[in-house]
């Protein structure tokens, strides 16, 4: 799949769901109930033991379905970006801006994500060459800061992660964000293996989003 389709998936889902596993095989039974509840855009961190087995399992297992996205979160270099695209990962997500990790994506034509709070830091992002710029950790700068971004920067595509839930993601949304990501409100549930519940907090993001944008 292009990168521009990749985008263009993570654009129409809305939410990307930010598993963290205790290992490779609690991310994937993450995955998998967050996916079984419409959720299928996919970030595997890498502070997951073994995350580079989960992507690739994921990819596997999923090659057949062409909504679901499996991608990397976590990535704080290029060493780590190549792994995670060796292995399959549809897309790159990363908590700071590494210019290297970015320039290394685009030599792949990979989606890559890297993270800011500030404006300044969103410019240098995009003028290093990101799809997306990803606004962390939400929860500190607020949707506020989406409207002060998009204020000189109608252009730039952002995406917020932490502070992120099913009664706030509407706002998040129509403050000009392209997607979200949704780590512990979505997948929080199977830090007790109710993995049933990670399934329906996926459908609740999912009627949120489709809410919000109705």
């Amino acid at each position: 799949m292009e990168k521009e389709q990749i985008l263009a998936k993570i654009k129409e889902q809305g939410v990307v769901s930010v598993v963290r596993g205790k290992d490779a095989e609690d991310g994937i039974k993450i995955a998998d109930a967050c996916i079984a509840g419409g959720v299928k855009a996919i970030e595997v961190a890498f502070t997951t033991p073994r995350a580079h087995e989960t992507i690739r399992a994921l990819v596997d297992k999923y090659k057949n379905d062409p909504d679901v996205i499996i991608g990397a979160g976590t990535v704080l270099d290029p060493i780590t970006a190549r792994i995670a695209i060796l292995e399959g990962a549809q897309f790159i997500v990363s908590p700071a801006f590494d210019a290297e990790t970015v320039r290394l994506c685009n030599r792949y034509r990979v989606v890559v994500m890297p993270g800011t709070t500030t404006l300044n830091g969103v410019i240098s992002a995009l003028e290093s060459g990101a799809d997306v710029v990803k606004i962390f950790p939400g929860e500190i700068v607020g949707i506020g800061m989406i409207k002060a971004i998009k204020g000189p920067l109608p252009q730039a595509q952002v995406m917020p992660t932490g502070g992120v839930n099913v009664d706030n993601v509407g706002e998040w949304l129509k403050a000009g964000c392209i997607a979200v990501g949704a780590g512990g409100s979505l997948t929080g549930a199977a830090k007790k293996g109710d993995f049933a519940t990670v399934m329906e907090q996926a459908k609740k993001f999912v009627k949120a989003v489709a809410a919000a944008r109705a």
